[in-house]
């Protein structure tokens, strides 16, 4: 195909961003250009760059739960973040624009609306984010993640394709049973309260009763020092650290899975075929992460734990039924591995070369 130029809409967060990063990665090698929008607040500040793409800036923030004053300062910022978009569009002749939503993505999305530019929407979580839902009627086409996302998007114009995910997550070998139990406990990239003070109970109590469980606890910066400390007190089995830079390792490493729910962890765990337990995060908009995980548990890939019952007995109590249970702990990992998608990022880029030539 010829060689052509296409922006990436949506910032903010990894779960926007990372999926987009991927995308535009195969665009290059396919010996396309891909141009990034986003602000200078969001994460696509420093991811972005660091991949070595071009990132234009734009004005813009969320409304999402906020008050009138929120609602006020982005009208008097949409007419310039849109003329900004527009201008870029043409100048650099887009032949489409990719949205994984999120409020960067809508000023771009309207801008290709009224340029007869073709969007191609990504949509993550099983209840579309606000952008998507409010931009689906403008979509070339919609790449779904859930099922469930598609009754938001015109019949006939969306599809289950998955969310881009690395290759290392897909080529992971099925990690003998026990030997020891190995439990990785995420919260993401900024840790989780919730999971870090369920933990700290969860080390005590399985140590009082004799199990032999390794941990593997990624808490964020914010807790580390406190619960690095705790950890090697207590002297239990395993480590703590702030980040984890190989989670592929740590996934390889993991017998079950105690994390959040959002799409790039569901996809993730669907990837890697592992077993998990699922704790979402209570105010995700539109309650998205909640929706993706009844969607796992529906599977049969994933039990469901809300924030408020999540605490140290609970979490004992899960990683105790699981490694009770060899025979539903491989049940879940083979149900989270028929929802994965290996092929959803050939596909992503194959659906924008379409777009870009019909346009």
């Amino acid at each position: 195909m010829t060689a052509r130029t296409f922006v990436m809409a949506g910032g903010g967060t990894g779960g926007h961003v990372i999926p987009a990063l991927a995308v535009a990665g195969e665009l290059k090698r396919r010996g396309h250009k891909a141009i990034f929008i986003g602000t200078k607040k969001g994460l696509e500040s420093k991811l972005v760059p660091e991949a070595g793409f071009r990132l234009d800036w734009i004005d813009i923030e969320g409304i999402k739960g906020l008050g009138l004053g929120a609602v006020w300062r982005v009208g008097i910022k949409m007419p310039q973040a849109l003329q900004t978009t527009r201008k870029l569009l043409r100048r650099e002749e887009v032949a489409a624009v990719f949205s994984m939503g999120g409020f960067v993505a809508g000023p771009t999305v309207l801008a290709a609306a009224t340029l007869g530019v073709p969007v191609v929407v990504m949509e993550p979580n099983a209840m579309p984010g606000l952008t998507n839902r409010r931009m689906a009627g403008m979509a070339y086409r919609a790449l779904v993640v859930f099922e469930e996302a598609g009754k938001f998007f015109r019949k006939g114009k969306w599809e289950v394709c998955g969310l881009p995910v690395r290759e290392e997550f897909f080529q992971l070998a099925p990690k003998p049973f026990g030997n020891p139990f190995t439990v990785l406990v995420s919260g993401g990239s900024r840790g989780s309260r919730t999971l870090n003070n369920a933990s700290r109970v969860a080390w005590r109590l399985a140590q009082e009763a004799g199990m032999a469980v390794r941990w593997i606890h990624q808490c964020g910066v914010d807790m580390f020092a406190e619960l690095a400390e705790e950890f090697r007190q207590g002297n239990y089995n395993g480590k703590v650290t702030a980040f984890v830079d190989n989670m592929p390792a740590a996934f390889a490493e993991s017998d079950v899975i105690i994390c959040r729910s959002g799409a790039g962890a569901v996809s993730e765990l669907a990837a890697a075929g592992k077993a998990s337990v699922l704790v979402p995060f209570p105010f995700a908009a539109d309650q998205h992460q909640l929706r993706n995980a009844e969607a796992m548990q529906r599977a049969g890939a994933s039990r469901l734990v809300l924030d408020q019952e999540m605490d140290g007995e609970r979490m004992l109590a899960e990683i105790k039924s699981l490694e009770a249970d060899a025979g539903t702990l491989i049940a879940m990992g083979e149900a989270a591995r028929r929802l994965a998608k290996p092929d959803a990022l050939k596909r992503a880029c194959d659906v924008l070369e379409n777009a870009a030539a019909n346009a």
